[in-house]
């Protein structure tokens, strides 16, 4: 039986994290191209299958030279590795396992989610909400730059966490 497909919706999604910088206070950033789809049958989505792409050059922490500095080979290298994505392996209603692949490196992640609930909007489009969190550290990828303040302190957390609000509507 073919699965169901929702896409996501990029209007109602946000894909943001948060690092701790200096460990005195949190940056937060967001990307603003990703693309991501789910197949599933159960209005449950018990049986979701969930793939996503993020654009890493899409990254946004408020400063450009900042921005840049992330795109660079010290952390993401955008210019080899343009993308950053996500394949789902098992989902049980709270935890979703699968493989997470930033640079060239893949990991398998454990992430939480929560279905928010599924709504038929003003014109007759299915959709389903989602929140998705987690924490990761970023030196598993790869991404290894760091420097030390003069008091002593880290510039960059190794922990980062995610949080994917995250919308998609059923494909006909």
């Amino acid at each position: 039986m073919t699965k169901t497909v929702w896409a996501v919706d990029p209007t109602h999604t946000d894909v943001i994290f948060k690092v701790k910088h200096m460990m005195i206070s949190t940056v937060t950033g967001h990307f603003s191209s990703f693309s991501g789809s789910v197949h599933a049958n159960e209005e449950d989505f018990s049986d979701m299958e969930l793939k996503a792409e993020i654009d890493i050059d899409s990254i946004h922490t408020k400063n450009a030279d900042r921005d840049a500095h992330l795109k660079s080979e010290d952390f993401f290298n955008a210019e080899q590795y343009p993308k950053m994505t996500f394949v789902s392996k098992s989902y049980d209603g709270e935890n979703l396992v699968g493989d997470l692949t930033i640079r060239d490196v893949t990991k398998e992640v454990t992430l939480n989610i929560e279905h928010n609930g599924t709504a038929v909007d003003p014109y007759g489009q299915t959709k389903a909400g989602f929140e998705i969190t987690g924490e990761i550290n970023r030196k598993e990828f790869g991404l290894s730059w760091n420097a030390v303040t003069e008091a002593g302190n880290v510039v960059v957390s190794d922990k980062i966490k995610l949080n994917i609000e995250a919308q998609f509507v059923k494909q006909a």
